[in-house]
């Protein structure tokens, strides 16, 4: 055996485990040159991966060291955090830990504890994550660098001469990486983006970071073409028809892809109602090529300007698009609901429909006011809206009185038309609450329905918070003055419900603070094919039903409910491979789109408040961080405040409180403030604001 060989089995099987080169080496009394060889030998083992090093040059295998597996997230200011693949607790890396380890990595770390206990250090590279890099070229005589638009991603591509394409000083561009060289990453120029600082270029260069799609293959688009062709009349054997019912849709005045629509009607004291959606899975076939594309990208993905669709747009906008005159085949969840706002009767059939009217939120709001002009324009509606109306207060009394947290979050609404960005206040209305509870019932209904039947099935889960969270929570609470009963450890929702419904009740401002803490509080909703319920709507099953022109799992489940309606064992053998892997796929696909969404509206805000610096606005600090503080806008738009800018003061951060303290001077989340617009860093597509004063 050789003599590398055997220092390795004799590190493996304990007797050298842990111990340094020198240590190793004055237990075989080696002398200096032979010293010398053996830590040769040893780096030369960890270069192959059959050894590790720590930071203290010790050396042995992963087991021996407690490594875990998992993937590296930088952070802008130069630490990064270790998210490990166990699903144990994160580990923070000082820069000097992260050896040469960089942002979306596969690696191995150890806990070093640290001051808190939870300090790691990175022990190996075993994949690197980051392939593509988008950011801005800088030019210089042996070629240029990269620097990434993702400031978690640290270092800059080298670009050699021979690599860089055409590529001018200051452009945007898409750098494919080639190799590493420690943690150096070397590269070539694949695609010119545009000039930096224009907002198409910027919005692309966003696009391509989250590795989105702008077009089809041809493959789809023929395929996609074919099956709008297919005449809905002639696929009508088997389906229940209501083409001569008073259907309707309800969306907002820019939408193009209308997968749902409703009927209401009520007999006595109880209600019909109808929650019909397009029927994708007749034209989308499991396995085709449509589909595989559809399951790639998982969801459509909206921007103020535009949207990048699931499905090809010949199905997206026009033979699956419930539009207004047109027969369309639907799946149709028919609900009887009682004056509780109890489902006493529920069914879902294959349908068909044509729908009487595209109605906006703002249409069917004023029909509900009574405007006299939207009466008049739409009579045969106003008994419809009536009941509608009638229908959604009593789902919302009876979500109330099961426990579902109203979940009222304002958000940005970026409106973008003839070249020109508006940002106006956006108000809820009657009519985004009635479609709202009427989703959230046959989503309901439809996912109590696949339960009932047992067959595989793509549920939406909301875990209720960790103990962790909920206890800072009530924590936070304390340290405000309002009084919280409910235990961290076995937190429901009525208990936040309750909350929540005292400080509304109250004189007291601090109902949206209290809101704001309380939702980040909160997991995140995900796919599973594991039905564990829905925390914030105090929901024992539940589903995405209503969206297969979007979003990949409603789709899946069509496809699983028609299979259930005609064989259940059929559906059992069809999906029980299936919708794991679609609930992971449709988490993760909907989380990248949600961050690409949100890049891209800051960036739009960001151009939109370029043309306002200089005016003043009144605010509310919404977010208070060891930096400075986050105030918004009433139309919901956010700007930092760098705490350099604050008052002359001495500050401490109190996050637990969200406080940052002074000797003179204190703010806290929810403070109302006046705040003067002075700048916006399009690189970190964020506003700039100056504290004016306190209100």
């Amino acid at each position: 055996m050789e003599v590398k060989q055997v220092l390795l089995a004799k590190i493996r099987d304990g007797s050298f485990a842990l111990h340094t080169a020198e240590e190793i080496a004055r237990k075989l009394r080696l002398g200096k040159k032979e010293a010398f060889a053996l830590k040769d030998m040893l780096w030369s083992l960890v270069r192959s991966g059959e050894l590790l090093c720590d930071s203290g040059g010790r050396f042995g295998t992963a087991a021996q060291f407690g490594a875990k597996r998992g993937k590296i997230v930088g952070h802008e200011r130069g630490f990064a955090f270790f998210v490990p693949d166990d699903g144990t607790g994160d580990l923070f890396l000082p820069r000097r830990a992260q050896k040469n380890a960089l942002h979306g990595d596969d690696v191995l770390c150890i806990c070093t504890g640290g001051r808190g206990g939870d300090e790691g250090e990175v022990l190996a590279v075993l994949q690197r994550g980051v392939r593509e890099v988008v950011g801005t070229f800088r030019y210089e005589k042996q070629g240029g660098f990269v620097s990434s638009d993702d400031a978690r991603f640290s270092e800059s591509v080298f670009v050699p001469r021979n690599g860089v394409n055409g590529a001018r000083n200051g452009s945007k561009v898409v750098a494919r990486i080639k190799s590493y060289d420690g943690r150096q990453p070397i590269g070539e120029i694949s695609e010119i983006l545009g000039r930096g600082g224009d907002l198409f270029t910027e919005e692309l260069s966003l696009i391509r970071a989250h590795a989105l799609k702008e077009e089809f293959p041809e493959e789809v688009l023929r395929e996609g073409e074919k099956q709008a062709a297919r005449d809905p009349s002639l696929s009508l054997s088997g389906r229940a028809d209501f083409r001569d019912n008073l259907i309707i849709t309800v969306d907002g005045e820019d939408t193009r892809d209308i997968d749902d629509a409703i009927s209401v009607e009520k007999t006595g004291s109880v209600y019909h109602l109808g929650v019909h959606i397009a029927d994708v899975s007749h034209y989308v076939k499991q396995g085709g090529a449509i589909d595989a594309e559809a399951f790639a990208r998982g969801t459509s993905v909206y921007f103020p300007d535009r949207v990048l669709p699931m499905l090809p747009r010949s199905l997206s906008n026009d033979i699956c698009s419930l539009n207004e005159g047109v027969v369309r085949l639907t799946l149709s969840c028919l609900m009887t609901v009682n004056a509780r706002g109890e489902v006493t009767e529920k069914k879902i059939v294959p349908s068909v429909i044509c729908s009487r009217h595209r109605m906006t939120y703002t249409e069917v709001t004023a029909i509900a006011n009574g405007e006299k002009a939207a009466v008049e324009k739409f009579p045969d509606l106003v008994e419809f809206v009536r009941t509608a109306v009638e229908l959604t207060k009593i789902l919302m009394t009876a979500q109330r009185r099961r426990g579902g947290i109203d979940m009222d979050v304002k958000e940005v609404k970026i409106c973008y038309e003839d070249g020109k960005i508006a940002i106006p206040d956006h108000e809820r209305t009657i009519s985004h609450d009635m479609i709202e509870q009427f989703m959230i019932l046959a989503n309901e209904s439809v996912a109590e329905l696949m339960t009932e039947k047992g067959v595989p099935f793509v549920y939406r889960v909301h875990e209720k918070p960790s103990e962790d969270k909920a206890a800072s929570f009530k924590e936070f609470l304390k340290q405000i003055g309002v009084a919280a009963r409910f235990d961290p450890a076995n937190v429901s929702p009525s208990d936040y419900q309750r909350l929540l419904q005292s400080l509304e009740r109250s004189p007291s401002p601090l109902y949206p603070v209290v809101n704001r803490v309380m939702l980040r509080s909160m997991m995140k909703a995900v796919y599973s094919p594991e039905n564990i319920g829905h925390f914030g709507l105090a929901s024992k099953c539940y589903c995405h039903f209503t969206s297969p022109i979007r979003r990949y799992p409603d789709l899946c489940i069509h496809r699983i409910i028609k299979d259930a309606l005609k064989d259940e064992d059929l559906a059992r053998r069809k999906y029980a491979g299936v919708v794991k892997e679609v609930a992971t796929r449709s988490s993760a696909c909907e989380k990248n789109a949600a961050e690409a969404e949100r890049d891209v509206d800051d960036l739009f805000i960001a151009f939109y408040m370029k043309d306002r610096i200089g005016e003043e606005y009144e605010a509310t600090v919404s977010g208070v961080t060891s930096f400075g503080l986050f105030a918004e806008l009433s139309n919901s738009v956010e700007g930092l405040i760098p705490v350099e800018t604050l008052p002359d003061d001495s500050y401490e951060f109190l996050e637990d409180r969200f406080l940052l303290r002074g000797m003179r001077n204190s703010f806290r989340l929810g403070q109302r403030i006046l705040v003067k617009a002075v700048g916006v860093d399009l690189g970190a597509r964020r506003v700039l604001f100056a504290l004016q004063r306190t209100l």
